[in-house]
């Protein structure tokens, strides 16, 4: 078969045999050549042309096939069955599926990335897998190392709630790792120097330890997983973004975190979350006490909605009744919800907000107006004892 790319083009003498030298050839030429005649040589030009023609278009196709087409029909390197013995696979938090694929080749789970993508592709769940430590084989075919890690069951992970307070992490690398209570705390007490939080924090971890699910192995410490936090946590506050939010709401990087860990703590939704920024932002600018429940509760180490006024008199820098200002530290581990809604918060003059009752958060400009939702709060509240909306209602002043 003729190789479109090194095949020789035709020449003149392609198009016809010689012909008889006829009687009396001019001096000078060969015996058997035949003197150019205009009319042939013309016919010769235009057959030459087309044969050039036919010959670029084939193998301008033959050039285009191969760079739209570079492997043909070939299909994927893969392995058939199940796979034989055991390897540990891990899934960070926000792999891609090609991510996924080249590590499980790099492991020789699988026999190759395309493979791999190609079943998800085939999957209508093939983009959700969870992150977290998958026990799998060696040589398993694409589609079955799929389905080992398309099954949650399968996810040896910690996942971390957002909001959960610093107390609340602890606890739960304890009882995931199958350590006694306490051993996370102690060594986040021991090696804080190594958690790697910036100097802002002070040493304090709450608002570090990113909500997120993390992959459990074998070799899982305490100080690991909270370094893992802490890397997550510090990656998405570093950037002109924050700092640009931070400097235009007349605030430090730190306090956008702080203002973070309210909106988490007092919202339940993301558009509520950047409304309840706003009115941090509003009150800081107005010089007024932020007057919120869930500091009072961060300091005496509750969840409620009751405050009191025994409650407001506390003695704490938390207590944002007494204190103007920012709490000293987050009081809590804020997510991505929480951080978009301090970074980008709401456009609003508001001023208050209170939790009526669930799925009813009002937010007004207005201490009339706050009144009356306040008046409505409490109505609410003596006819359903035991609510289960999270809220604050700054105090009018």
């Amino acid at each position: 078969m003729t190789d479109p790319y090194t095949a020789p083009g035709l020449t003149p003498g392609h198009l016809g045999a010689p012909v008889l030298e006829p009687e009396g050839a001019p001096p000078g030429l060969p015996y058997g050549v035949e003197p150019p005649d205009p009319g042939r040589l013309r016919t010769g030009a235009a057959c030459c042309l087309s044969v050039a023609g036919l010959l670029g278009v084939a193998m301008a196709a033959a050039v285009a096939l191969f760079l739209v087409w570079p492997e043909g029909k070939k299909p994927a390197a893969d392995y058939v069955g199940s796979g034989t013995g055991r390897v540990q696979v891990s899934v960070a938090q926000g792999a891609s599926i090609t991510q996924i694929g080249r590590t499980l080749t790099a492991k020789h789970v699988i026999a190759s990335t395309r493979a791999f993508t190609e079943a998800a592709a085939k999957s209508p769940a093939g983009n959700r897998i969870h992150p977290g430590t998958y026990t799998l084989r060696e040589k398993m075919s694409a589609a079955a190392a799929l389905n080992v890690l398309l099954d949650p069951a399968n996810a040896n992970a910690l996942t971390i709630p957002e909001g959960w307070r610093t107390t609340k992490v602890y606890a739960a690398i304890d009882t995931r790792l199958g350590l006694p209570a306490g051993t996370t705390k102690a060594a986040a007490e021991e090696h804080l120097a190594d958690l790697g939080l910036p100097p802002d924090a002070t040493g304090h971890p709450e608002g570090y330890l990113f909500p997120a699910t993390y992959p459990i192995t074998g070799e899982s410490t305490p100080l690991g997983l909270l370094q893992e936090m802490v890397k997550e946590a510090t990656g998405r506050l570093d950037g002109t973004t924050v700092n640009e939010a931070a400097a235009n709401n007349n605030v430090t990087p730190y306090g956008l975190l702080v203002i973070a860990s309210l909106a988490q703590a007092e919202a339940d939704n993301p558009e509520d979350m950047a409304k309840v920024a706003r009115v941090v932002y509003n009150r800081l600018a107005k010089n007024m006490p932020l007057q919120l429940d869930s500091t009072i509760n961060y300091a005496l180490g509750r969840s409620t909605l009751t405050t009191t006024v025994t409650d407001t008199k506390l003695d704490s820098p938390f207590n944002t009744y007494a204190h103007p200002g920012l709490p000293p530290t987050p009081i809590g581990n804020p997510g991505r919800d929480a951080l978009r809604a301090a970074i980008h918060p709401a456009d609003g003059d508001w001023l208050y907000f209170v939790t009526v009752q669930p799925g009813d958060t009002r937010f007004t400009d207005s201490s009339d107006q706050q009144r009356k939702n306040v008046d409505e709060f409490n109505a609410h509240r003596a006819q359903n004892p035991s609510p289960s909306a999270a809220g604050s209602s700054p105090d009018v002043p």
